[in-house]
């Protein structure tokens, strides 16, 4: 059987089915998470994919030093269910919440005891999220779900999407403001439909609200896709978690590169918005506050759907992010507006004016049809 890996302060080895709960028993004195556990949550728990609604992914603990981190050994191991994870578990009150694609599993953080498991297969192998009495889960046949934290019961299954027209998740969710949202991928195949971010009711799972990452024909932006229909515009996937600003009550969430990947062979070089794009939102109404496009007409798989980061420094509010190019921008959390980029100096694709963010393809970069790229 194969198996994958987690390494926290203790160790987790992390080992597919329906939808079945085997349970040994179930976390005792559960107590809901609230709105404002999740804008300050305590010091031992992860409570969010990356620790806090800002996505910083940092703990404040400070038993751990450059100095006695050395000293760390193996305390207790655990076989996750089978497949492919790359899973960022939850911790919430010495709990341990696992997602892997074949379920969830619930074990006692402290001593690695099994508490409950939920067999079902297909879900969204990176993360979850916690709110309320629930667990929320994405699954790779487009549906959310929602497990009781305490039991590992099924609450409710919300399909999202279809399926067979290849949507689905790759990621789970995150809460915004009492919502679940979840960015759909699979958005490789042409269809009469483009990818989405979408809001969802956390005790039933009814759509809210629901967001597309392409600007469609006769919408603002569909003319950067030029005269290509509905059909023939794919891509712009949400498929990394995006991040949560709840004095703005904003949502920020990044998008990925246009298909099919260049230009030429999409048949038009246009922006393509939204794609390779940071989007702002609004969490209550899903209307898009602001877009800021990192590489228009992307010809080259640069996705920028990576983390984006929300960092106030004095009076300076600002969403970081970095994509496969390499380079790190920083844009104004209120306006979209362009503050500073700067290029570890990894690609040679394009030329980055780091005053303006303007960035320009070099022209033997650029795919052709029928002719040989070198670079």
């Amino acid at each position: 059987m194969k198996t994958s890996c987690i390494v926290r302060i203790v160790a987790a080895c992390v080992m597919l089915g329906a939808t079945l709960t085997v349970a040994h028993t179930q976390v005792r004195d559960f107590k809901p998470v609230t709105e404002q556990m999740l804008r300050n949550p305590n010091p031992a728990d992860w409570i969010h994919w990356r620790r806090t609604q800002d996505a910083w992914g940092y703990s404040p603990l400070n038993q751990i030093t450059r100095a006695n981190v050395g000293q760390l050994q193996l305390a207790w191991s655990w076989p996750m269910m089978t497949g492919a994870d790359e899973a960022a578990p939850l911790l919430y009150n010495g709990v341990m919440y696992l997602p892997s694609p074949s379920g969830i599993q619930a074990i006692d953080a402290a001593t690695g005891d099994f508490i409950w498991e939920l067999k079902r297969g297909g879900v969204a192998r990176r993360n979850l999220a916690l709110y309320g009495e629930n667990i929320y889960a994405g699954t790779g046949e487009a549906h959310l779900i929602a497990v009781n934290a305490a039991t590992g019961k099924l609450v409710w299954d919300q399909t999202v999407a279809d399926a067979k027209l290849g949507y689905k998740y790759t990621s789970g969710p995150i809460i915004a403001k009492g919502k679940v949202v979840a960015g759909m991928t699979g958005c490789e195949r042409f269809k009469d439909d483009v990818c989405f971010i979408s809001a969802h009711d956390a005790q039933t799972g009814k759509e809210l609200w629901r967001t597309s990452t392409v600007a469609r024909p006769g919408e603002p932006g569909g003319e950067t896709w030029g005269d290509l229909p509905l059909r023939r515009r794919a891509g712009s996937d949400a498929w990394i978690p995006g991040s949560y600003d709840p004095v703005s009550n904003v949502i920020f969430w990044g998008t990925a590169q246009a298909k099919p990947w260049a230009s030429a062979q999409r048949g038009t070089d246009g922006a393509a918005l939204y794609t390779n794009s940071t989007l702002a939102l609004d969490a209550d109404t899903g209307k898009m506050v602001w877009y800021y496009q990192h590489f228009p007409a992307e010809s080259h798989d640069l996705d920028e759907v990576f983390e984006r980061i929300l960092v106030d420094s004095g009076d300076r509010r600002s969403v970081f992010s970095m994509g496969k190019s390499g380079i790190l921008w920083e844009l104004d959390r209120k306006t979209g507006k362009f503050l500073s980029a700067f290029d570890l100096g990894y690609q040679n694709v394009v030329t980055l004016d780091s005053k303006t963010g303007h960035v320009t393809y070099r022209a033997e970069t650029v795919p052709k049809l029928d002719t040989r790229v070198e670079y």
